[in-house]
C-alpha cells in the first residue's frame, strides 16, 4: 500500500495537479493574461503596429481585462466556493480541463490578428460563462438553499454585459458596448460587495479570536442590506441613466453604505497580516471609486474623470488578488501567511490603479499610463512568481485538491 501511495504521488506531476481542482488553472491563467493583455495594450500606446482582429485595440483591452481577466478570477472562485457551499467534491478532471478550453477559445479567437469572422469569434467567446454556470448548477439545486443563488444569478448579469459588448462587435447591435462594459463592471463591483461583505469579516473575526481578541460587533444587518442595495442600484441607475444626476447621486449613497459596513469589521487591527489587510484595502477601494465617480458626475470635477479604472484596477483587481493568494494557500494545504511577493503586489495594484485615475493631473498622460501599466505588470508577475508554482504542483501534503 505504501508502495502504491509512493508511486500515485510520483506520478501527480505538474500537468495533473493543474486540473486537480478549479481555482488552479483559473487563478493561473488570471495571472498570466493580466500580464499579457497589458502587454499587448501598452505596446500598441506605444505605437506597435497590431493586425486587425474581431475587436479595435481599445475595445479589446476593455473586454479582456473584464471577460478575460475578471472572467478568469470569477470561474476560479465559483469552482472553488460551490464544492465549499455544498459540501460536495471540487470539480476536477474531465469536466475542467473543457471549462479551461472553452476559455482559451475565447482569448485566442478575440486575439489581435485573428482570422475568425466577428460573429463567430463573439458567439464562441460568449460560451465559457454559461458552461460554468451550467456545471455548478446541479449542486446548487441539490443544496437546495436560496441564498446560494446570489452569486450565479450576479453572474449571469455580468455574463449579459459581456454579450452587450460583443454583440456591438458582431453587429447584431448598435452602440451596446460601453453599455456592456459599464454593466459587467459594476456587476463585478456589486460581487466585490457581495463576498467581499462575507468573507471580509469572518476572516478578521476568526484571525482576531485566534490571536486572544475577541472584539465587540454589534449585529447592525440593516447597514449590511443597505450598502448590498446601494450597489445593486448602482447597476440599476448605470443601465437606466448612466453618466446622469441621478447616477451620480446613487454612486454617492452607495459610497456612504459602503465605507459605513467596512467601519465596522475592525480593518486597524489587522494592519500587522497582510492576508487580512489586503482584503479591507480592497474593500475600502470601492466607496472610493463610488465617490470618486459621484464626484465627477456630480459636480464636473475633471479630476475624477477616470473614475471606472480606480474601481475596476481598484477595488475589483485587489479584491481577486486577495481572494486567489488567499485560496491558493488555503487549499494547496499551506499557512496562511501571504510571502514577501504577495505583499508587494498588495501594494502595486492600487498604486497602479491611482496613477490610472488620477495620474493624469500630475504628470503627462502618457506617462500616467505607463506608470500604471508598468505597476499592474509588475504586481502580477510577482503573484505569477510566487503562487505560478503552489498552483501547478500537488499538494505538499498529498491530499486532494
Amino acid at each position: 500500500m505504501i508502495a502504491v501511495e509512493q508511486l500515485r504521488r510520483r506520478d501527480a506531476g505538474p500537468s495533473v495537479a493543474l486540473f486537480r481542482h478549479g481555482f488552479r488553472p483559473f487563478f493561473l491563467f488570471a495571472g498570466v493574461w493580466a500580464v499579457i493583455a497589458m502587454l499587448v495594450w501598452i505596446a500598441a500606446l506605444h505605437g506597435a503596429v497590431l493586425p486587425d482582429g474581431p475587436l479595435p485595440i481599445a475595445r479589446w483591452h476593455a473586454h479582456e481585462m473584464i471577460a478575460g481577466f475578471v472572467g478568469a478570477a470569477i470561474s476560479g472562485f465559483v469552482l472553488t466556493a460551490v464544492p465549499n457551499w455544498t459540501g460536495r467534491r471540487g470539480y476536477a478532471g474531465g469536466p475542467l480541463i473543457l471549462l479551461v478550453a472553452l476559455f482559451l477559445a475565447a482569448r485566442l479567437v478575440l486575439l489581435p490578428g485573428s482570422p475568425v469572422p466577428a460573429p463567430a469569434a463573439a458567439a464562441i467567446a460568449l460560451l465559457p460563462l454559461p458552461a460554468l454556470l451550467l456545471t455548478v448548477l446541479p449542486a446548487l439545486v441539490k443544496a437546495g438553499a436560496p441564498r446560494l443563488y446570489g452569486p450565479p444569478a450576479l453572474i449571469l448579469v455580468f455574463w449579459g454585459g459581456d454579450a452587450l459588448m460583443l454583440a456591438e462587435a458582431a453587429g447584431w447591435t448598435d452602440d451596446t458596448f460601453a453599455t456592456g462594459q459599464l454593466l459587467s463592471l459594476n456587476v463585478a463591483l456589486a460581487l466585490v460587495g457581495l463576498i467581499g461583505g462575507r468573507i471580509v469579516p469572518s476572516f478578521t473575526l476568526n484571525a482576531l479570536r485566534r490571536a486572544g481578541l475577541a472584539p465587540d460587533s454589534p449585529p447592525f444587518p440593516w447597514i449590511d442590506r443597505a450598502a448590498m442595495l446601494a450597489l445593486g442600484a448602482v447597476v440599476l441607475g448605470d443601465l437606466v441613466a448612466p453618466d446622469s444626476i441621478a447616477a451620480g447621486t446613487i454612486a454617492a449613497v452607495a459610497a456612504v453604505a459602503t465605507l459605513a459596513r467596512l467601519a465596522r469589521w475592525h480593518g486597524l487591527a489587522t494592519l500587522g497580516q497582510p492576508i487580512l489587510w489586503v482584503l479591507h484595502l480592497a474593500y475600502l477601494l470601492v466607496p472610493a471609486a463610488l465617490a470618486t465617480k459621484a464626484a465627477f458626475l456630480l459636480a464636473g470635477a475633471s479630476w475624477a474623470a477616470a473614475w471606472l479604472h480606480l474601481q475596476a484596477a481598484g477595488g475589483i483587481a485587489l479584491m481577486i488578488m486577495a481572494v486567489m493568494t488567499r485560496a491558493t494557500l488555503g487549499h494547496t494545504g499551506r499557512d496562511l501567511v501571504a510571502p514577501p511577493l504577495a505583499v508587494a503586489a498588495y501594494g502595486l495594484i492600487p498604486f497602479a490603479a491611482l496613477a490610472r485615475a488620477f495620474g493624469g493631473e500630475i504628470m503627462p498622460y502618457a506617462a500616467a499610463l505607463a506608470v500604471a501599466g508598468t505597476a499592474w505588470i509588475a504586481a502580477f508577475a510577482l503573484y505569477l512568481i510566487a503562487f505560478a508554482p503552489m498552483l501547478l504542483a500537488p499538494r505538499p501534503d498529498g491530499k486532494p485538491g
